[in-house]
């Protein structure tokens, strides 16, 4: 036993050094451990802000119900967006002008032909031909771009613009 005390003595030193850095370092430790801490009570306290409670499950369960509300109200506006989408292809959005000359004895360009499609090139021709003695307004139906009724040169130039322009807007 005494040879440990004596042991112990010469060794005294470097012991009491050892043990201050063993101190040291359990300082460092202990100060990352509570910045360790601080942070997770910060993240705790932000995921639990809003709720009474201290029970994680229940706030886990409310979110995944707003969730599943959320996916419900989702779907509901696709199926909106979607009829409105099948309504506004038939809503007459190509439309086009032309103004005319339809007799030479006429000062101005007095006549005129309105195209009015929607997507499918489903819709109507207005066409008015204005004379000096009289005037006649006449309406042409479209269906795929195409009349069953015969159509003047001014008619067929700008459907033909309308239905270009339209597919050229496609691409």
């Amino acid at each position: 036993m005494e040879d440990i005390f004596t042991l112990l003595n010469q060794f005294n030193v470097y012991i009491t050094i050892g043990l201050c850095i063993l101190v040291f370092v359990l300082i460092i430790l202990n100060i990352s451990s509570l910045h360790s801490t601080k942070k997770l009570k910060k993240n705790y306290k932000k995921l639990m802000r809003g709720t009474s409670s201290e029970n994680l499950e229940e706030l886990i369960n409310g979110y995944l119900n707003k969730v599943e509300q959320i996916s419900e109200d989702a779907k509901e506006v696709k199926d909106i967006y979607g009829g409105i989408q099948a309504q506004v292809k038939t809503c007459i959005k190509n439309v086009a002008m032309v103004r005319y000359k339809a007799f030479d004895n006429v000062g101005s360009d007095l006549s005129f032909s309105l195209v009015m499609l929607d997507d499918n090139y489903d819709g109507i021709i207005i066409t008015s031909i204005y004379g000096r003695g009289e005037s006649v307004v006449y309406a042409k139906p479209i269906n795929k771009g195409l009349s069953r009724y015969d159509l003047s040169d001014e008619e067929k130039n700008i459907l033909k613009e309308v239905c270009e322009k339209e597919k050229d807007n496609d691409k």
